[in-house]
């Protein structure tokens, strides 16, 4: 069994002893995971490697040692594997003298569809750009961008899709729409691998969480198992206020308050090992004692402490 793979699973994507370097750059290390059909979120911090493991995934980068199989064949190098996968890639590899349909049409072609225009139509019917489809892509707002490339990705409607960071520069109401999709790719049977750097975007979709730390599985399960491995270390609340010194005062009474210091003449940084006491605890103590909070935000939200403390695990 692959680590990654939930039981019972089969392997659709297969990583064994997987290794990436540039020059004396180590991108991916020793790495071996498998993945099955649904939606599998690829969480790690900005530099982690996902990118990587997505282009070899994908056939665009071969790897230094190990070997990258989908659907049972080696990927780089076979064309039939090829237009098995839909890749949209956190690059911006935009035509931007093309129309959005014209961009999404000739990856159709390239990818030997029947009837590119209307698969073409299908892809950017599905990804919510039909209005804006005649308009030159260089004119595009980033998360529209962002959406013509899934469409792009899904035009030939491959068994396997490869997401890096979608949701990167859409608004909210892209990004619902974005995950609604993922959803329904998930459940249609495909097999779909997105990359995130938010946690709390992977919560919203993903079936499976594969947790990448500097080039190497930190971490694998359901976002639940994760999410509890994380919660065994303390986070660390970053809070502004109009009266930081009593606020502080006062949360260090409370248990759920692991330590707290002073951090600016509005601010305060407190650590918890309780997240959910302690998001209680501080709007309670504030409105009882009058003191008008501005933020509340985690300091590590970016994941990169909590990503570290996983690899030392």
């Amino acid at each position: 069994m692959l680590p990654g793979l939930p039981p019972g699973d089969e392997a659709v994507i297969a990583l064994r002893d997987v290794a990436k370097w540039y020059g004396d750059v180590v991108a991916v290390s020793e790495l071996s995971l498998g993945i099955g059909a649904g939606v599998t979120g690829l969480l790690g911090p900005n530099g982690a490697g996902k990118s990587t493991i997505l282009n070899m995934i994908s056939g665009l980068l071969s790897p230094s040692t190990g070997s990258v199989s989908v659907l049972g064949q080696r990927v780089r190098g076979n064309p039939g594997i090829y237009r098995q996968i839909g890749l949209a890639s956190e690059q911006e590899r935009l035509y931007g003298s093309l129309s959005g349909r014209e961009f999404v049409r000739v990856n159709a072609i390239l990818q030997g569809v029947p009837d590119p225009n209307a698969a073409a139509a299908r892809a950017i019917a599905t990804v919510e750009m039909d209005e804006a489809a005649g308009r030159s892509v260089g004119g595009y707002s980033k998360g529209m961008r962002q959406r013509i490339k899934v469409a792009a990705a899904l035009v030939h409607d491959p068994r396997v899709i490869l997401l890096d960071e979608p949701l990167n520069g859409t608004d909210p109401v892209q990004r619902a729409s974005l995950i609604a999709l993922i959803r329904q790719l998930g459940q249609a049977g495909k097999t779909v691998v997105v990359s995130s750097h938010v946690l709390s975007e992977v919560e919203r979709f993903a079936r499976n969480v594969l947790v990448i730390a500097n080039g190497k599985l930190a971490a694998a399960g359901d976002f639940r198992a994760i999410r509890e491995r994380m919660d065994e270390r303390n986070h660390v609340i970053r809070i502004r206020c109009d009266d930081p010194r009593r606020l502080a005062a006062l949360l260090v009474l409370d248990p759920a308050t692991a330590s707290v210091k002073l951090d600016g003449p509005e601010r305060l940084v407190a650590e918890t090992g309780d997240v959910r006491a302690f998001s209680v605890l501080v709007p309670t103590v504030a409105h009882r004692e009058s003191i008008t909070l501005h933020e509340v935000v985690p300091v590590d939200e970016s994941l990169a402490s909590v990503f570290s403390y996983l690899v030392g695990k």
